[in-house]
């Protein structure tokens, strides 16, 4: 391997490490016009954004002095929120709350509480409350912003050359399948995986490189119509400092580098050889991400000196080969290590062309805050993880309520994020050892067995609406909240989507008193036009309970009625007078379409 003589990491690095990389966060204010208003089974608290502040948090107390304690939706992981409003359903009914919300600078740090306001969710009776939600048709409108288009998370590409059976289903062409459904049928044009330089990609061969099966991979991938996220980690075994060190049932080496000279010159041979396979151009349209969540132990076995050491020389090695090509981080659990990575950037001038992070349960917070901040507004942000649950094996993950979070998360990070990407497309996916049993409760938004999750009839619905958005006003008992909509417009065709939801994970199951019937109002509709409404609810688009009774590996033949019976349906409905009723439990989502009669 020849080192560049220019260039000795090893050296540079280590003057580095003794620089003080200290910071502090900016006192944010709290809020202004925070209001909380009691329905029937949850409370609704709004409140004015403040400049600066990537999220918030909301805290609740009773008594007139009780002490204010954060609302904890039962994610696992962040509980503060990019903006308002928030509902909050873990409250009892006929109970009187104070409610505060603080503003969050970055999500390890919050300013004071607002000033408290008081509200009482209501205890439900035999009327189901009733919300009101008016769609603008005729409206200019704004390009609809698709942030799951860009990206989806998969297990580690290897994979897709493993001949290996789980459940009888052949690893790499299920997941390969899954990939291609992806692109083809949703419009996703990424892929971000681990592993890139993992043992099983043998990337180092004595004193030279071989980067054959990193091509067999790509040439794979590309062949699908899609690209990498080239997640440069983990690290190989003849780099380590400590080859014992190692996350996942595969067995991934999570230790520094002995020489970051020689990692320096592993990344620059990758980049320069993906250049001469694939062609600078097509090159210029990845992304480079430096390792996977850094500030988790977990994942990495150095400090967060040794980590800010891998980016310099990674950034390095990367812009050597063209400075045009992107190179971004922290990559980072919980929307950490952001600010950390934009301080130190600025001060040794390290470019950052995007800023990668993650989290799960809520969501993504606005990041664009912290990178204003430290002068790097222009930078794009890129959530590489997201997803409603960081805990594999959860049955959550297999749930209607996860797919209408994903609907939630999507639409919250329209416009302000460039991807938002869900974790991951299947179920093949292995960091704790392979499935047992199709239904397990894995990340996949598709199974074993390539069946549709709800989170993947989520995506559905998602690609169905149209590019120009229309605006949306709401009235009645969580409407905006509990109740969303967000509305489009093709040339010929009014698609809206709907949904009634919380974020809280407790109630993932259903909640008789969170129903709500919801009147859609469609003022300047053509009246001739006929409406279909595709639903995604308990029962409907539901694979966990369509399968319930079916052993651990259903046959070939009990897949294809399994398939049948999780489907979404589609109905027809009547316009009255411009307007369209609907019932919508917790949780579940309709897309209604509206278009001109086809006799």
């Amino acid at each position: 391997m020849q080192q560049d003589a220019k260039t000795d990491w090893d050296e540079r690095i280590a003057v580095r490490s003794d620089e003080d990389r200290t910071f502090a966060f900016p006192e944010l204010d709290p809020p202004n016009e925070v209001t909380a208003v009691g329905g029937v089974g949850q409370v609704t608290i709004d409140w004015s954004p403040v400049d600066g502040a990537v999220g918030y948090l909301i805290f609740r107390g009773t008594g007139e002095r009780g002490p204010l304690e954060p609302v904890d939706h039962h994610s696992g992981d962040v509980l503060s929120v990019p903006s308002p409003p928030y509902v909050d359903t873990t409250c009892t009914p006929g109970t009187p709350y104070r409610y505060a919300v603080a503003s969050v600078p970055e999500v390890t740090a919050h300013g004071r509480p607002s000033q408290t306001v008081g509200a009482v969710p209501l205890v439900a009776d035999s009327t189901v409350p009733a919300v009101s939600v008016t769609v603008d048709t005729v409206a200019e409108g704004t390009e609809l912003q698709r942030p799951w288009e860009p990206m989806v998370g998969s297990e580690r590409l290897s994979q897709l050359l493993c001949k290996d059976l789980t459940g009888g289903h052949e690893i790499g062409s299920e997941l390969e399948d899954a990939l291609r459904k992806m692109h083809d049928e949703i419009g996703v044009r990424t892929v971000r995986a681990h592993a890139i330089f993992h043992d099983d990609t043998h990337v180092i061969d004595g004193d030279s490189y071989d980067f054959s099966v990193v091509d067999a991979i790509y040439d794979k991938l590309l062949a699908l119509g899609l690209r990498p996220v080239v997640e440069l980690g983990f690290m190989p075994r003849e780099l380590a400092s400590d080859p014992t060190k190692t996350v996942f049932e595969y067995g991934a080496i999570i230790s520094p580098p002995t020489s970051y000279q020689r990692w320096h010159d592993l990344v620059r041979a990758l980049v320069q050889h993906l250049v001469d396979r694939y062609g600078l151009d097509e090159v210029l349209t990845w992304d480079f991400e430096v390792w996977n969540e850094a500030n988790l132990e977990v994942f990495w076995s150095g400090t967060k000196e040794e980590w800010l050491q891998l980016y310099d020389v990674s950034a390095a090695a990367v812009k050597s080969v063209d400075v045009r090509l992107a190179v971004g981080g922290p990559s980072s659990a919980a929307a950490g290590w952001v600010d950390d990575l934009l301080v130190h950037a600025k001060r040794f001038g390290t470019p950052v062309d995007f800023v990668s992070t993650h989290t799960y349960g809520s969501p993504p917070l606005d990041v664009r805050a912290s990178l204003e901040r430290h002068g790097y507004g222009d930078a794009r942000i890129l959530w590489t993880e997201w997803g409603v649950t960081p805990t594999h094996f959860n049955p959550i993950n297999d749930s209607v309520f996860s797919g209408v979070f994903l609907l939630r998360g999507m639409r919250s990070a329209a416009g302000r994020i460039d991807a938002l990407s869900y974790w991951v497309a299947s179920d093949h996916f292995e960091e704790l050892g392979r499935p047992p049993r199709m239904l397990h409760g894995g990340f996949g938004l598709q199974t074993v067995g390539g069946l549709a999750k709800p989170r993947y009839h989520a995506m559905t619905l998602l690609s169905r609406l149209g590019p120009v958005e229309l605006p949306v006003t709401y009235d009645g008992d969580g409407g905006g909240s509990l109740v969303e909509a967000w509305a489009s417009r093709d040339r010929d065709r009014v698609a809206v989507l709907l949904w009634n939801l919380t974020l809280d994970q407790t109630k993932s199951s259903g909640a008789a008193e969170l129903t709500r019937t919801v009147q859609v109002h469609l003022p300047g509709v053509d009246p001739t036009w006929e409406a279909k409404a595709t639903t995604l609810a308990i029962g409907a688009g539901d694979i966990a309970t369509a399968a319930a009774g079916l052993g651990d590996w259903p046959t070939e033949a009990e897949l294809a009625d399994l398939a049948e019976r999780s489907r979404m349906v589609s109905t027809p409905l009547e316009l009255h007078d411009g307007a369209v009723a609907l019932t919508l439990p917790m949780p579940s989502a309709v897309l209604l379409e509206l278009g001109p009669r086809r006799d």
